[in-house]
């Protein structure tokens, strides 16, 4: 695995040239969450439900256009956001298993819950990469993957706490480039940790 700073100046320097798109892209990306969020509150359903049937196709095409970007220079096309409804059922399947986890395992203290969820977190990248695997499938597959690298992740997502202090004192609107380059730098965490489980990983 890289240092916590070469994954973030590989980040940067890989989206040279791209930072107006992706800007755009996360617009977008943020419009549709916040849209989602205002039509689950309103339903007044007092949970995040309605939010995740709406959003997870577009947040799992969010971040797996950085790591298809990364391999083959797909476009940051807004277009891209709403390809994850082609795999509805699988994909928002799964992120709804996942949040049942998390919040389970929240229920012990907010620790377990964190852990958990830096468990799940290649999920998302699990989910195209491997069309077979689904639901517990994924999930088991990114618990596999993350044994023995939950805190170089955690110490990754930690590492940009400078970013996003400055996201916030820019009123959010930095969010529009810092969150492009955080994704950057995750796809390039799981390329980095599928080359290095391998075939160890068995689904």
């Amino acid at each position: 695995m890289k240092t916590l700073s070469a994954y973030r100046e590989a980040a940067w320097n890989s989206l040279s040239g791209n930072w107006g798109s992706v800007a755009v892209f996360t617009l977008v990306y943020f419009v549709i969450a916040c849209i989602a969020g205002v039509i689950d509150g309103a339903l007044a359903l007092g949970s995040s439900l309605v939010t995740v049937l709406l959003t997870a196709p577009v947040t799992y095409s969010y971040n797996v256009t950085f790591l298809d970007n990364l391999r083959s220079g797909k476009a940051f096309d807004v277009q891209a956001l709403f390809e994850g409804y082609n795999d509805y059922l699988r994909i928002t399947g799964t992120y709804l298993l996942m949040c049942l986890y998390i919040f389970l395992w929240s229920l012990l203290l907010v620790i377990p819950g964190i852990v958990k969820s830096i468990s799940y977190s290649q999920t998302v990248y699990i989910l195209r990469d491997e069309p077979s695997l689904t639901y517990n499938g994924a999930i088991e597959r990114s618990m596999a993957m993350m044994e023995g690298h939950k805190m170089d992740y955690f110490l990754l997502i930690l590492s940009f706490i400078g970013w996003y202090i400055l996201g916030i004192l820019s009123l959010g609107i930095g969010f529009l480039w810092i969150n492009p380059y955080i994704s950057r730098a995750l796809a390039l965490f799981y390329e980095d940790l599928k080359s290095e489980c391998g075939s160890e990983i068995v689904a």
